[in-house]
C-alpha cells in the first residue's frame, strides 16, 4: 500500500543506514504494527486480561480493541489516507494508546511530542511535519493554541470539553464501530519522533511498522523474556521512544499489560509498582537516585514483585546500581538508545550487569568505536561509537543531518565510548553540543537562542555541568550588555525567561557571569573550554 508523503522528504537510498535483520526477525511484507500489538492477543485468547492499568482503572485487551477501532474509524471517517501524519498530545493514559494505535491501524503516522513542550517548539514540529489531525486535551491547549498558525491546515480533535471550531474526542468516541486494517507494508512509516538534537532545531526521525516489531523482537525478548504475566511501568512520556517502547510496544508484543502513570512523584510511582505489581520497570538513572534518597516506608515491601529494572536516557553512576541492588536484590539494566534507532541498542545483560559500564550490543545490533576519519580503534581507545542493526537513522526532510549520522551504512549517535578488553562499552562523553539531565536531552544552543533575546544578555554560552542528582545541568555564561549589572535577581529573572518560552526541564539551572567567553580565532565560542571547566571544578 503506498502513502501519501511529501516529495523529497525521506533521505536517498545512498544515504540511509544499512538494515540488518537476524534470521529470527524476517517479517512479511504486509504488516501493521497495530494488529501485531492488538488483534493477535485477541486471537490468542487474551481478551478479558488487563491491557492497561491507570488510576485504579483496569482496561482489558476487549476493551481497549473496542476503543481503538472506534478511533480508527472516525479518523478514517474524517478522511485519513495513508501517509497523514497525527500529532498527539496526550500524557500517559490511555487515550494516547488509543490514538496510538488506532492511528497506525489506518496506516497514518504518529506524531507523539512531549507534554512539556511550549507553544513555539510545538510550532516548529508543525510546520515539519505539517499534520492533517492533533489530538491534546483541555490542560494542554494553553500551549497548543498560540502553535496553530504554524499549520492553518491541521484539525484539532479536542479531549475535555467542547470548543468551537474543534472536534470533540468524546463524540467521536460515543459511538462503537468496527474499522479493519489498512493493508500496510512492513516498510510503511508509522512513527515521526522528534529530537531537538545538539543544534536545538526540532528535528523528525521516521520509523516503519517492521521498525516497532524489531525493536520488541531484538531488546525485550532478548534481555528481559517477558511473558503474558509481566506488567510494565515506570515514568517516560509515552512520546519519548523509551517509553513507548518500554510501556507500549513490549508490553503488547508479548501479551503483558502496561501501568500508566500521569505525574511522577517518588510516592506515586511507589504506590504504582505495588497497587499494580509492576514487574519491569523503566525510568531514568535520576528516578532510581532519587527513590534511593527518599527512602520512603515499606520502599522495599511495594518493590518486591519487580523483575527488572531498565535504565536509559543518561549514563548510570556505579553507585546507584550498587546501591538499588544492596537494597532490592534486584538489577538495574543499564543501557544506550537513541529516538534515530528507537530504543536500546547497547545494553547490560541479567547476571552480566558491570556497574560503570552500559553493557554490550542488543542480540541483532552490532557495534565499534570509530575515529574521526571513521576508523575503528582499538579496545581501550576512546572514539565514536557507531552502531548497525534492525534499525537506524532515517531524518524526515534533513538531507545534511542525515549525513552527519549515518556513514558508510553505519549510525553515530554522537557519544564518546571505550570498548574494554571484555567487550563491554563505557560511556565517556557527548561529541556534541547536546546536555542530558535527568534522561531529558537539552541542545544548549536552544537555549542560547532564548536567552539572547532578553534584553539584558549580550551574549552566552550553554553547556552541560556536573549535578549529583541529574548527572548533568545546563549551565549559563552570561555577557551582559552595557548598563546591566549581575544579581541574583537577574539570574532569577533570565530562568524564568526561559521557563516562559522553552519546556521548564531546559531552563539553566545555574548561571555565571562573565566579562568574555572563550572564542576561536574565527569568533565562535569554545563550548568545549568551557565544559572542561566544569569538569575541572568538579575534581578540585
Amino acid at each position: 500500500m503506498k502513502q501519501r508523503l511529501p516529495e523529497n522528504y525521506l533521505p536517498s537510498r545512498e544515504a540511509s543506514p544499512e538494515i540488518i535483520l537476524p534470521g529470527d526477525m524476517q517479517y512479511p511484507a504486509q504488516l501493521n504494527a497495530c494488529q501485531e500489538l492488538l488483534d493477535r492477543n485477541i486471537a490468542a485468547g487474551r481478551g478479558s486480561r488487563a491491557a492497561i492499568y491507570h488510576q485504579g482503572r483496569k482496561l482489558s485487551y476487549d476493551e481497549l480493541a473496542g476503543a481503538v477501532q472506534t478511533f480508527a474509524a472516525a479518523l478514517r471517517d474524517q478522511g485519513i489516507v495513508p501517509g497523514d501524519r497525527v500529532l498527539i498530545r496526550f500524557w500517559n493514559q490511555p487515550e494516547f494508546v488509543i490514538a496510538w494505535l488506532a492511528v497506525l491501524r489506518v496506516g497514518g503516522i504518529v506524531v507523539a511530542t512531549m507534554p512539556l513542550l511550549r507553544s513555539r517548539e510545538i510550532a516548529k514540529i508543525l510546520a515539519d511535519c505539517q499534520p492533517s489531525y492533533l489530538l491534546t486535551q483541555e490542560d494542554l491547549w494553553g500551549e497548543v493554541e498560540p502553535a496553530l498558525p504554524a499549520c492553518p491546515s491541521t484539525r484539532v480533535i479536542f479531549r475535555g470539553g467542547h470548543r468551537s471550531g474543534l472536534l470533540n474526542w468524546d463524540e467521536l468516541m460515543a459511538r462503537p464501530q468496527k474499522c479493519p486494517v489498512s493493508d500496510t507494508e512492513a516498510g510503511n512509516l508509522s512513527l515521526l519522533a522528534y529530537t531537538s538534537g545538539s543544534t536545538g532545531e526540532p528535528k523528525g526521525t521516521i520509523h516503519t511498522h517492521r521498525d516497532i516489531m524489531a525493536i520488541a523482537d531484538s531488546y525485550a525478548r532478548h534481555i528481559l523474556s517477558p511473558t503474558p504475566d509481566d506488567v510494565f511501568g515506570g515514568t517516560p512520556p509515552l512520546a519519548f521512544t523509551f517509553g513507548v517502547g518500554g510501556m507500549l510496544v513490549f508490553p503488547f508484543r508479548f501479551g503483558g499489560a502496561t501501568s500508566l502513570l500521569e505525574r511522577f512523584t517518588p510516592q506515586a510511582l511507589l504506590d504504582e509498582v505495588r497497587d499494580t505489581r509492576i514487574t519491569v520497570l523503566f525510568c531514568g538513572a535520576t528516578t532510581y537516585n532519587l527513590l534511593l534518597k527518599a527512602d520512603l516506608p515499606g520502599f522495599a515491601e511495594s518493590c518486591r514483585t519487580l523483575r527488572f529494572c531498565v535504565s536509559a536516557g543518561e549514563t548510570l553512576p556505579a553507585a546507584v546500581f550498587t546501591a538499588w541492588k544492596e537494597k532490592l536484590g534486584v538489577e538495574i539494566l543499564d543501557g544506550i538508545g537513541s529516538t534515530e534507532l528507537l530504543h536500546i541498542f547497547i545494553s547490560s545483560r541479567p547476571g552480566h550487569a558491570r556497574p560503570g559500564s552500559t553493557g554490550q550490543p542488543v542480540p541483532g545490533y552490532r557495534a565499534k568505536i570509530v575515529d574521526e576519519a571513521f576508523g575503528e580503534l582499538p579496545r581501550g581507545k576512546a572514539g565514536l561509537l557507531a552502531i548497525q542493526g534492525p534499525t537506524g537513522c532515517r531524518y524526515w526532510n534533513r538531507p545534511e543531518r542525515q549525513k552527519e549520522y549515518v556513514r558508510q551504512g553505519w549510525n553515530l549517535p554522537g557519544d564518546i565510548y571505550v570498548q574494554d578488553e571484555d567487550g563491554y562499552y563505557i560511556y565517556q562523553c557527548r561529541a556534541d553540543d547536546m546536555i542530558i539531565s535527568s534522561g531529558y536531552n537539552i541542545a544548549g544552543p536552544e537555549v542560547e537562542t532564548v536567552l539572547v533575546e532578553h534584553p539584558a544578555v549580550q551574549e552566552c554560552a550553554v553547556v552541560a555541568s556536573p549535578d549529583p542528582t541529574r548527572g548533568t545541568v545546563p549551565k549559563a555564561f552570561v555577557v551582559l550588555r552595557s548598563g546591566s549589572r549581575p544579581s541574583a535577581e537577574l539570574i532569577s529573572e533570565l530562568q524564568d525567561f526561559v521557563k516562559a518560552r522553552l519546556a521548564p526541564y531546559k531552563y539553566p539551572r545555574a548561571v555565571e557571569f562573565v566579562s568574555a567567553l572563550p572564542k576561536t580565532e574565527t569568533g565562535k565560542i569554545r563550548r568545549v573550554e568551557l565544559r572542561l571547566k566544569e569538569q575541572e571544578a568538579l575534581t578540585e
